[in-house]
């Protein structure tokens, strides 16, 4: 793996080679100016796969999912009372 160090105005007219190489695992760094700016880096997937009923079994709900809260009842038979 070796780093590629490449100015923006090369880089336009290389672009697809620079992607090859950082799809290879080379480093490619783009500069302005000789200062860099930014990282060509292969495009990887972000989320794992995923499979259906794989916490089949694993994960049992609640009947009451959503229990009712004392407090939270009576904050809003105030406000329903309030707004009469």
């Amino acid at each position: 793996m070796s780093t590629l160090v490449v100015n923006t105005h090369e880089a336009k007219s290389r672009l697809s080679a620079l992607i090859r190489a950082a799809e290879e695992g080379d480093e490619v760094i783009l500069a302005r100016n000789g200062r860099p700016v930014a990282r060509l880096v292969p495009w990887t997937t972000s989320a794992p796969t995923r499979s259906p009923g794989a916490w089949s079994g694993r994960f049992e709900v609640p009947d009451d999912v959503v229990g009712s809260d004392p407090d939270v009842i009576e904050m809003f038979d105030r406000s329903a009372d309030s707004t009469l």
